[in-house]
């Protein structure tokens, strides 16, 4: 039930335009009608199967990284596997996580203005109130998302399933009508329309790719819900349903060419329009939320992957630890979406749109999928390649369908996708050049010791944690500490955070506590990608292994870098000047760490990038 109220809500809602956009562009070409209605519907229904059923049911939710799924799981499970391929699998992992948020821009404009657009066929006179409309229900969403959904998510699962069984019974009434449409459930016409109609051919593939739009949450939710409930979920509600309404809405329009307006709202009699429309707009809402819960979840996940700078991340449920808002995220994302509706202003001039950004998502990740089976389940490359070839050779046909439809809209997400793909190259770039600066002038902790032991400074009551990426080393703000206040307290801790390869970090291997020395004690605190990290809870872990640290009477030092341009940088003026700006409108560590501000002391640094 919860898997159907997430992981399903986007493809589930594709039935209100991918059919009538296909269909309608193979009837502009001139192409008959029987035609193009079989040949649509049979390539929609091969693509659920070869995409959803066998690419995403049958084979990814099995390669995981450690129960996880998504763009990042399977990047950091592949930088995991060979380092050599490490910065290959970086740059898939940017790329699919850049044209995911395309994903997440375009989903609930084109799903929520699809759903109100049903009004027009009970009035004309409401055409001019759906706009306006679907602006309000999109604002609505974005400002639900700071009190959190824990409650509202429970009503998803529910919601879903009726959705679900009212497109199939939608659906079985005209299929009644028209059982010659069952044509479609043959691959062939499907191959024929495509392979002898040319350009029209194409541009119909592109628009029949949005039947799977989606798709990709059931990989990405993996962790959440499970492979067992996602598997039973589709197998047993919710692929019969979008057969059936496909089916019924193909019979329609053999029926009743004229009815390819909007066949998904046709399928049922007039005094059902308005509550359709009602429950499509929920089912739309559900939809939307679960790609912008999605790209929360992402980049909490980019964060602690250091792909970009650290953002504000508020807990909106005490019990689950995925509940998390990001309000910049969110406003940013809020406006985003507006631009869209009020710049395409209908959900058939975002179909071009919607399908690059999928079909880019798709073969990122199956091309990621390839080298991981490969490498970790020890395959032969012809083995492997036989596995996963066809599905890439079949995603990049659908991906170069979507290009043909760049001027139509195709060029938001390729735009979306390089600007976010430049930010993220650029933080990792920058940082890097950081790690270099700072590890030129880096002195080994054993050496320091060396000197304080030769040349004791005063010592003064209290603890002492200096933080750190290498615990090896002395922390930047524990030597200015030295250098201008001549100070060390009775005792110092050493405390470096780390990122593992992994979603999540068991309790008991979080943290590590050396005592290299008497003057030292070194604490590594690790976390995996999909983890928020924070202070109070390592020094609970550090009194359950012994530690006792008092927060509260415990000093904080941290380094705070002020970066200055130099006209000798490592990195292209552009990138030197949009990575100084990212560094500026980070969050603040003592924040995003949960340090109490009252025990921080700030020590400053200038460094030249």
């Amino acid at each position: 039930m919860g898997s159907l109220g997430v992981v399903f809500g986007d493809i589930g809602t594709s039935p209100l335009y991918a059919f009538r956009e296909a269909v309608k562009s193979a009837q502009a070409a001139g192409l008959p009608n029987d035609q193009a209605v079989v040949g649509v519907l049979s390539l929609i229904l091969w693509t659920l199967t070869l995409i959803v059923t066998v690419k995403y049911v049958s084979i990814l939710l099995r390669v995981d990284n450690k129960g996880e799924g998504g763009t990042f799981a399977l990047m950091a499970l592949g930088q995991s596997i060979s380092a050599k391929a490490a910065p290959i699998m970086l740059g898939l992992g940017i790329a699919g996580a850049a044209f995911f948020y395309g994903d997440a821009v375009i989903t609930p404009a084109i799903s929520v203005l699809s759903a109100v657009e049903g009004l027009e066929l009970v009035s004309s006179t409401f055409e001019k109130f759906v706009l306006p409309l679907s602006l309000i229900i999109i604002v609505g969403l974005f400002m639900m998302q700071a009190r959190g959904t824990a409650r509202v998510a429970n009503i998803f699962g529910p919601v879903t399933v009726i959705w679900f069984v009212i497109i199939a019974i939608g659906g079985l009434i005209r299929l009644v009508d028209q059982p010659g449409v069952l044509a479609a459930l043959n691959p062939l016409p499907g191959i024929v329309f495509a392979a002898t109609n040319g350009s029209t051919g194409l541009t119909v593939m592109g628009l029949v790719f949005l039947a799977v739009t989606g798709a990709e949450a059931l990989y990405a939710d993996l962790g959440h819900f499970g492979r067992k409930p996602i598997e039973f979920a589709w197998l047993w509600l919710v692929a019969p349903s979008l057969v059936l309404n496909y089916l019924g809405q193909g019979a329609l329009i053999l029926t009743d060419p004229g009815a390819i307006e909007n066949p998904f709202f046709r399928l049922y009699p007039n005094w059902a329009l308005i509550p359709m429309v009602v429950i499509a707009t929920a089912a739309t809402i559900i939809a939307s939320q679960a790609v912008v819960s999605g790209a929360f979840s992402l980049t909490r996940q980019a964060i602690q992957l250091g792909l970009i700078p650290r953002l504000h991340i508020v807990h909106t449920s005490g019990e689950v630890a995925g509940q998390i808002y990001l309000p910049r995220v969110n406003w940013l994302l809020l406006v985003a979406v507006l631009l869209v509706v009020i710049g395409f202003k209908g959900s058939d001039r975002l179909a071009a749109a919607y399908g690059v950004s999928v079909t880019a998502t798709m073969v990122l990740t199956s091309i990621m999928a390839w080298f991981i089976i490969w490498q970790k389940w020890r395959w032969t490359l012809l083995r492997t390649t036989a596995l996963i070839g066809p599905l890439i050779a079949i995603e990049i046909a659908f991906f170069f369908a979507n290009i043909t439809k760049i001027v139509e809209g195709g060029w938001l997400p390729l735009t979306i996708a390089a600007f976010l793909s430049l930010v993220m190259f650029t933080w990792v770039k920058g940082n890097d050049v950081l790690r270099r600066s700072a590890g030129r002038t880096d002195a080994d902790l054993d050496w320091l010791v060396r000197k304080l032991d030769a040349r004791p400074p005063h010592r003064v009551p209290g603890t002492a944690v200096f933080f750190t990426t290498n615990v090896n080393a002395a922390p930047t703000s524990l030597l200015h500490n030295l250098k201008h206040n001549r100070i060390l307290h009775e005792r110092n801790v050493v405390m470096a955070i780390k990122t593992e390869d992994v979603p999540h970090v068991p309790a008991q291997q979080k943290v590590e506590i050396n005592r290299p020395n008497e003057t030292f004690i070194t604490v590594t605190a690790r976390y995996g990608f999909m983890e928020t990290p924070s202070v109070p809870k390592i020094l609970e872990q550090c009194r359950r292994k012994g530690l006792n640290l008092d927060i509260g009477a415990t000093s904080f030092f941290l380094s705070r870098r002020s970066l200055r341009p130099t006209p000798k940088s490592e990195l292209p003026w552009l990138q030197q000047r949009l990575f100084l700006a990212l560094a500026r409108k980070a969050q603040d560590a003592t924040e995003y760490l949960h340090i109490p501000t009252d025990r921080v002391v700030e020590i400053g640094a200038q460094i030249s990038i």
